[in-house]
């Protein structure tokens, strides 16, 4: 897949249309995913347990937006098996310059320990992937995330693919035909990433 084809237009067309790309590894092929049914966390309910409450109320970190999206994305593809290849880090590193995806840092000490990263079009936040360097960094910005989001009235998280991390904090499946229809919802929302 040529980079001109992988462009920022092209992406955001297909995020808007309900697709998403991954690679099949590290020096894969890019195909594009839209299944059905489709994993999101609803914003409004997705609630923090004790024990994390209790595990970053005796830390001392930081939350950072953006500061380091090249590094966070990067950190989320080493790993066994990847969907994250070298176009897909350009891309959405130049996505990010472009205003149009995000990172959520957890920061301590003047170290970068967890994060995730995602696209944002109008009310809807597509994410994209997390990573740790230490247990649980990645959920604290993951709460980050979700204050974000609601403070500043986003309508939809997507979180693509079930699995059992995304299940931990809150992921539900839905129908392909409903996720359209708060997608449809969610793009016309004027809503910005503001911390």
């Amino acid at each position: 897949m040529s980079r001109e084809y992988f462009g920022p237009e092209i992406l955001i067309h297909a995020y808007k249309e309900g697709f998403f790309p991954m690679a099949e590894s590290r020096y894969g092929e890019i195909y594009w995913h839209s299944p059905d049914p489709r994993a999101v966390i609803p914003i409004d309910t997705a609630e923090m347990s004790r024990s994390m409450k209790q595990f970053i109320s005796k830390r001392n970190f930081e939350y950072r937006i953006n500061y380091s999206f090249e590094e966070v994305i990067r950190a989320c593809a080493e790993r066994d098996e990847t969907w994250i290849n070298d176009e897909i880090i350009d891309s959405f590193c130049e996505l990010n310059r472009l205003g149009l995806s995000h990172s959520v840092e957890t920061w301590e000490n003047g170290k970068l320990l967890g994060g995730l990263y995602g696209v944002c079009i109008g009310g809807a936040f597509f994410g994209e992937s997390m990573f740790n360097y230490e247990t649980n960094t990645s959920k604290a910005a993951f709460y980050e995330l979700i204050r974000i989001l609601r403070k500043n009235k986003f309508k939809l998280l997507d979180s693509q693919y079930i699995n059992h991390h995304t299940y931990s904090l809150g992921a539900i499946e839905i129908t392909r035909s409903d996720y359209m229809n708060r997608l449809k919802k969610a793009l016309v929302a004027d809503c910005k990433f503001l911390p």
